[in-house]
């Protein structure tokens, strides 16, 4: 009948664990779809009804959201976010776990382009690009490093945190969208790469609380 103080913990591993060898279950079953006539349909389109949309307007705005979710984006973005940490939140250790995570997925990314193979759409590239197709980095960048911001920002009492949250996750899903738009990846190469963003923001989120959890035990 006495409370266990780490239960709760031991719980929220158990989660962690689950959403991540689930994601990575995900992603392998879609890798394996790749080159299945079905999925080749489903990209097909969703692809066709997404470029039947573009004009000047349109097309202005996807590229200015491909470059966000880009390396220098990232630079701009993480600038901003260590002058807030320092000056607001006081703790610069939030910028390096950001950093951490961008770093991994990124890294990861490249891995998984090379070894999967994929090659990129066979149709008008609005932007240039040099690298293979699945999963798309900036999916997956922008899930694993605006998802652990989303997950950062929960953990502060910040004033209309709603509307914070809401303008992140479009941030995500128009640079996911963005590069279908621009014609430079498959529906698939996008899915592929939220999922696998996801499992990083999971995973590290666990990592960082364990090492947190550890070094408050050790101090005890």
């Amino acid at each position: 009948h006495e409370y266990n103080t780490k239960l709760p913990y031991l719980i929220t591993v158990i989660i962690a664990l689950m959403v991540v060898v689930g994601g990575i279950n995900l992603f392998i079953e879609l890798t394996e779809t790749l080159k299945t006539e079905l999925l080749a349909r489903y990209d097909s389109s969703i692809t066709e009804y997404i470029i039947s949309y573009r004009s000047p307007s349109l097309t202005s705005y996807f590229k200015f959201v491909t470059n966000v979710g880009d390396f220098y984006g990232y630079l701009i973005v993480l600038g901003i976010f260590l002058v807030v940490s320092l000056f607001v939140f006081k703790r610069w250790k939030f910028v390096a776990q950001a950093t951490l995570v961008l770093a991994l997925a990124t890294v990861s990314n490249m891995m998984l382009k090379r070894f999967i193979d994929r090659a990129r759409p066979g149709i008008e590239h609005l932007v240039s690009v040099e690298t293979l197709s699945y999963p798309s980095g900036h999916a997956m960048s922008a899930m694993a490093f605006y998802g652990f911001l989303i997950f950062l920002v929960t953990k502060f009492d910040i004033h209309r945190i709603a509307k914070v949250l809401i303008l992140t996750v479009l941030l995500i899903l128009s640079i996911g969208i963005s590069r279908i738009y621009l014609g430079v990846h498959f529906p698939s190469d996008i899915a592929g790469g939220f999922i696998a963003g996801f499992i990083w923001v999971v995973f590290c989120v666990l990592v960082f609380y364990l090492i947190e959890i550890f070094r408050r035990d050790s101090q005890t």
